[in-house]
């Protein structure tokens, strides 16, 4: 009974905003082209006009993901902006529903921004590594929300990158940022590449992030990963040692995919999380409209796998687990839900055997929800339980590791010093 009340709940909140739209399958070469030619690839740019054959362009996009997983640290490496800046406006919704509530919403905040009832915020701003056609997408734009300085000046400054959910408007996961901030851990919210402030003009929702144009999908991927990089970047001019990365269900995926390329990311909490995109893209209940796409084009769930492979975390188990070896380790939540509709369960629970046979070093919650029930009463507190109290912890061992490490250096020193006597 439980199980059907919550399947249906969760239907009915999948099933409430009317503004998706069923794009037809797009291959998008165009989209990778530019980093392909600029690294070297350019023998794997197919030649024009082959999206007249579907098969010859199918196969194409495959051996292009195929490249790109076997280059991944080339793919998600990135050239450090020049361009940092902090900027301060007042803060906005962005919505990407059009229900009656949530423009209403959308109008007061307006309202109060105009007469200054509001306070302004700061936000980092930059230019993404990754360019695209569309300027608005380009200047990155995370939310900062800094950490009191604290009374022991030898405590290391620590700090954690957030990634909310796909059509997240601009104030989603903005509470557990002033959380993390009661902890001593300074916050960017960082918006999704064609988010919020991020989103062309001829969009409501942020379709550009995930849809039936492959490669569009990929490249708003690859951006993602290197402006969570570029965000480690700034904060380690501003003196912060300790990193952590938070990702709700499309974030999660960016989240995954750059600890998996960047070892200053020890901390990690994924909230919703799953295996291959193309899997989650094709049998999740809120991207329907995406598989419409591929359906009318013809494609399966098994060739859709395929063509996102690059852009899946399952390609990369290994990766993340090697700083086990060369490198400090990695400490990962992985939370998914028992009645998820969006990321089926599955999916979810072939991600913790898989942590299992690689031997990462994670710990796993089970919410008694869906994946948009997540975000209702009382599951949301569950939720941010789960992830607070994880984070609490993580960056609590890694402050001891390091006074650990650091009261341990005299003597290692001590004991270098005898060796070269010897010698």
């Amino acid at each position: 009974m439980y199980a059907r009340w919550m399947y249906a709940w969760e239907t009915r909140l999948t099933m409430r905003d009317e503004n998706r739209v069923v794009r037809p399958l797009e291959w998008g070469f165009e989209w990778l082209a530019p980093f392909l030619e600029g690294h070297g690839f350019g023998h794997a740019v197919p030649a024009p006009g082959i999206e007249g054959d579907p098969a010859a362009a199918e196969a194409a996009m495959v051996r292009i993901n195929r490249l790109l997983i076997r280059h991944s640290e080339v793919f998600f490496g990135y050239e450090r902006p020049t361009d940092f800046r902090l900027e301060e406006r007042y803060p906005e919704l962005f919505p990407t529903n059009v229900r009656p509530e949530t423009l209403a919403l959308d109008a007061a905040l307006k309202q109060q921004a105009a007469a200054g009832k509001v306070p302004r915020a700061q936000f980092l701003r930059f230019t993404s590594p990754e360019r695209t056609p569309y300027p608005e997408n380009d200047l990155v734009n995370a939310r900062w929300y800094p950490a009191p300085a604290h009374k022991d000046p030898r405590r290391p400054k620590q700090a954690i990158v957030i990634m909310p959910q796909w059509n997240a408007d601009a104030f989603s996961h903005n509470s557990l940022c002033t959380i993390f901030n009661r902890m001593g851990i300074s916050a960017l919210r960082l918006s999704k590449p064609y988010h919020d402030i991020r989103r062309p003009v001829e969009l409501e929702r942020s379709d550009y992030a995930v849809s039936a144009n492959l490669g569009r999908t990929i490249s708003a991927c690859r951006q993602a990963v290197v402006d969570i990089r570029c965000c480690l970047d700034w904060l380690e001019e501003q003196g912060y040692e300790h990193f952590g990365v938070l990702g709700t269900s499309l974030g999660s995926c960016y989240a995954f995919l750059a600890s998996t390329h960047d070892k200053r990311i020890r901390v990690n909490a994924f909230n919703h999380a799953s295996t291959a995109f193309g899997d989650v893209a094709w049998a999740g209940q809120s991207t329907r409209h995406v598989r419409a796409g591929f359906e009318q084009a013809g494609l399966t769930q098994d060739r859709l796998r395929e063509l996102w492979s690059a852009i899946s975390p399952c390609s990369y188990y290994p990766k993340i687990a090697s700083p086990a070896v060369d490198g400090p380790r990695k400490k990962v939540l992985m939370i998914y839900a028992d009645y998820d509709l969006t990321f089926p369960r599955e999916y979810s629970l072939e991600v913790v055997r898989a942590f299992k046979r690689i031997g990462l070093n994670f710990e796993v919650r089970v919410l008694p929800c869906g994946h948009y029930t997540t975000g209702e009463t009382p599951y949301k507190f569950i939720d941010g339980w789960y992830m607070g109290s994880f984070v609490y912890r993580a960056f609590k061992a890694l402050r001891e590791e390091k006074a650990t490490s650091v009261e341990s250096l005299p003597a290692r020193v001590l004991e270098a010093e005898e060796e070269s006597i010897s010698r």
